[in-house]
């Protein structure tokens, strides 16, 4: 595995990756962890330091970070289940600068209402944070709910993106 840190407006990333198995040279990421995060990753004695490996996730994020780009174009290589990959697919699908629920995630994937707590899960196992935009999905009453990375983080987040009701969050 390889890894870098990267610094930014959320304190020192965390990013993980694999070489790419499509473009040779690339790198595939695997995780992105912010300090204090519940279920961060943490860098393994056998793990290899390589910042060259992830100058493009690198730019991108600085890019996004200075409201530059809405978008990330990079590979990744996550695992988890088939219900896991549809809700991920499912917050890849969330607009930059929008919200969505719990409820209405698990309607996107065809879950039924009772499958609400499957899908927090699901979104709280994201090992991307940022590049998977879990910090999109509020509570269906409009409140902020959990984020592994801590909810001033997801303020911060929300803010930056500038969504419909931002400035009226909680602490933004």
């Amino acid at each position: 595995m390889m890894y870098t840190e990267i610094d930014s407006p959320l304190g020192t990333l965390l990013l993980t990756g694999r070489p790419s198995a499509t473009a040779p040279g690339g790198t595939a990421l695997a995780s992105l962890s912010v300090p204090g995060q519940r279920n961060g990753v943490a860098v393994h004695p056998d793990w290899q330091r390589e910042p060259d490996a992830f100058a493009e996730a690198g730019r991108q994020l600085a890019a996004y970070f200075t409201g530059e780009s809405r978008e990330f174009r990079l590979e990744y290589a996550v695992a988890g289940t088939e219900f896991r990959r549809r809700v991920w697919d499912a917050l890849d699908a969330v607009p930059y600068g929008a919200t969505t629920s719990y409820g209405e995630l698990a309607a996107r994937i065809g879950a039924p209402r009772a499958a609400v707590r499957a899908v927090g899960g699901a979104i709280g196992a994201n090992p991307l944070l940022v590049l998977r935009p879990c910090h999109r999905v509020i509570g269906a009453d409009g409140s902020l709910t959990g984020y592994a990375g801590g909810l001033d983080r997801k303020r911060l987040l929300l803010a930056l993106e500038g969504g419909p009701g931002a400035d009226s969050l909680p602490g933004v």
